[in-house]
């Protein structure tokens, strides 16, 4: 045994989803052609993940307030959404301190337009690995990007195993950071 520890111990394993956008996972979004291919590997991670182990994701996310990309052509579907520079803050992080919001506008990205014809549940491909997955929904009250309504919407289609709420923009790692903390920490 090394130092280490015991190489049959638990490994803790803490993913936090975010959608598009601010999501961590950088691809070129006008190469992603559906919702099955942007979250492969997401699926990909949480399906390895030991039985008994949680997902919390936050499942977020998508008029004039955007800019289309048309990577196949003007004849062709978008491939890829972004939020408009002088609407990101307004939209995205109201509460959240100016200096955060400019900082979040900087890594803000455009994401794959396949996303706003997602469809959550069990709908085609294998469910029974990602309905094994714990998944917690936090809602945010004050959300100006997903409506209130469009997140109970989201739950109905797609139970999650619980669901917490929080009274914040859409950006709670930004406006709320420490209550957030502490709901995932009581989550865990």
């Amino acid at each position: 045994m090394d130092a280490g520890g015991d190489a049959t111990e638990s490994k803790e394993h803490f993913v936090l989803v975010h959608g598009a956008g601010h999501g961590a996972c950088r691809v070129d979004p006008c190469s992603v052609r559906s919702f099955d291919e942007y979250t492969a590997p997401l699926v990909g991670l949480l399906s390895a993940l030991p039985d008994g182990e949680k997902g919390v994701p936050d499942l977020s996310e998508l008029g004039d307030v955007y800019d289309l990309a048309f990577g196949l052509g003007m004849d062709h579907p978008p491939t890829s959404v972004a939020l408009q520079p002088e609407f990101q803050r307004m939209i995205l992080s109201q509460q959240s301190p100016r200096e955060d919001s400019a900082l979040a506008s900087i890594l803000l990205r455009p994401w794959p337009a396949a996303l706003s014809a997602a469809r959550f549940g069990r709908g085609g491909g294998d469910s029974s690995t990602i309905d094994q997955v714990l998944r917690v929904y936090i809602t945010t009250a004050k959300d100006c990007m997903v409506k209130p309504e469009q997140q109970e919407a989201m739950i109905r289609r797609w139970p999650p195993s619980k669901v917490v709420a929080m009274d914040t923009d859409h950006s709670p790692f930004f406006s709320a950071p420490e209550r957030l903390f502490q709901l995932i920490v009581k989550l865990l």
